[in-house]
């Protein structure tokens, strides 16, 4: 979907569908712009109160766009940022199965805002329909933004439309099954990639005997469950630049039933999400390669799928990492941090000025921040500020919870250097999953991004959400300026 903006007179937009956000104080300023008879005589029949996400059509009253819609946005200057999704959605809904082309006037809405909710549309403009033998049938291809004044320019409408190729790649990943969609599938997809974007993309795909050949026996004790045989892939993203990379690190457990140490089976269904972090690693490359940025990033996927057989880790067991330490495998559910502390080890190679993991890692994340916002761990106060500076502006929001020292003993095992999971019980499960993955890192900046609460939704709007592709890329294009 393509974005447009339109700074000409407000009644000069001649789109099939004309949306216009109407707050408690502009409805009297949309009167007279757009001349609008009879707009009085109709709000007081309908009771319109230009609440949030409230609608009155127009019946015509416009006469150059006879399907015109108010949608409220309530009090402009009380207006929060998490109002804009809902509105956006309303907006979309009402359009894309009937409209080609839409234009929506943005002039009640904040400034500051703008940019946002122009996100917001593109991300509302989502459907997934890939296995279903009646398909969606969305017809909308254009959204033309109209006010006289505007925060955005043609820069922020690029990056919007990239970080929406982006996400959408990412939620198409995340919402496909695990019998399609397994770590060969993932190469296969980064592949395809490469291949698309041969100029500025190169891709590198590690097999199992060469990961046994690193010494990457963390990543195989999960990974050798499976008939599906993991995989570690690199993408570099203008690889011939002299600048130390960003590295993006993604968890990508294709489908994880916990190993031996099983999970219910109620809601495993959505297990298949468990590979969302190399989702958005995914998601942000395509992204980067639409915006072309101007910086150096390697994104590496960690790709396995947890299974249970007669070639299964066995909790108990004790398996000697890429970094040479040990680790006994306390809890087979607990895998995620088993491929990534491997993949952590590997990606020093690139000499990264910092390393990022994303990761659907642990439910204790889900229960401390619940679906709102991803959990951010960094020893590094800098890097956390700058991740959540773009988490704010991308609206993709994260919350600060510690890795330090003073956690670290209850990792410790009677007989390897750390266990992967706690032998104290359900403590700081989230926390101790960093403080595991901080001891792999401590060569290079890094920060982990616990996503297991905001990467997909359950219940009726059950679904990939392509989070933290928006924030990724908003940190990455906040570097690139940086750097610019």
């Amino acid at each position: 979907m393509k974005l447009s903006l339109n700074t000409a007179p407000a009644n000069s937009s001649t789109s099939q569908a004309l949306f216009i956000l109407a707050s408690t104080e502009n409805l009297a300023e949309l009167k007279s712009n757009y001349q609008i008879n009879g707009l009085d005589n109709l709000i007081a029949a309908t009771q319109f109160k230009a609440g949030i996400a409230e609608t009155l059509p127009l019946l015509g009253q416009i006469a150059q766009n006879p399907h015109s819609i108010l949608v409220g946005i309530d009090k402009a200057a009380e207006l929060k940022a998490a109002k804009l999704a809902k509105i956006a959605q309303i907006i979309i809904k009402a359009s894309q199965k009937k409209f080609k082309q839409i234009s929506i006037d943005i002039s009640a809405l904040p400034n500051e805002l703008h940019y946002l909710f122009a996100l917001s549309l593109t991300q509302a403009a989502y459907g997934y329909d890939e296995f279903k033998s009646k398909k969606n049938n969305f017809v909308l291809e254009q959204i033309e933004l109209i006010a006289a004044s505007t925060s955005l320019d043609v820069a922020q409408i690029s990056l919007i439309e990239a970080v929406q190729q982006g996400q959408n790649f990412a939620r198409d990943l995340g919402n496909c099954p695990a019998n399609i969609c397994f770590p060969e599938y993932l190469a296969e997809q980064a592949r395809a990639l490469a291949a698309e974007f041969p100029n500025v993309l190169k891709v590198t795909v590690l097999e199992e005997q060469q990961l046994a050949d690193l010494g990457m026996h963390s990543f195989l004790a999960v990974s050798k469950g499976s008939e599906r045989p993991g995989r570690v892939i690199t993408l570099e993203y203008k690889a011939n630049s002299d600048q130390a990379p960003v590295v993006l690190v993604g968890k990508g457990i294709t489908f994880d039933t916990g190993g031996i140490s099983l999970k219910p089976g109620v809601g495993m269904d959505e297990m298949k999400y468990d590979m969302c972090g190399a989702a958005s690693v995914l998601g942000t490359l395509r992204a980067l390669c639409e915006a072309n940025l101007p910086i150096h990033v390697v994104g590496t996927i960690a790709a396995a799928e947890n299974m249970p057989s007669g070639h299964a880790t066995r909790p108990g067991d004790i398996v000697t990492t890429m970094s040479g330490q040990t680790v006994e495998i306390l809890n087979t559910d607990a895998e995620g941090r088993l491929v990534l502390c491997d993949t952590l080890t590997y990606v020093k190679r690139f000499n990264p000025a910092v390393v990022i993991d994303i990761a659907t890692l642990t439910g204790a994340c889900v229960v401390a921040l619940g679906k709102v916002l991803s959990g951010l761990f960094t020893p590094d106060d800098e890097l956390a500020q700058e991740i959540n500076v773009a988490g704010e502006e991308s609206f993709d929001r994260v919350w600060r919870l510690p890795v330090i020292d003073d956690y670290q003993e209850m990792l410790d095992s009677n007989f390897a250097d750390i266990g992967n999971i706690s032998g104290a019980g359900p403590q700081a499960g989230a926390i101790l999953a960093a403080c595991f993955l901080e001891r792999f890192t401590r060569e290079y900046r890094w920060a982990h991004l616990d996503v297991a609460g905001t990467a997909w939704l359950s219940g009726a709007a059950k679904g990939s959400t392509g989070r933290p592709v928006p924030l990724l890329m908003q940190f990455i294009a906040n570097r690139a300026k940086a750097n610019g």
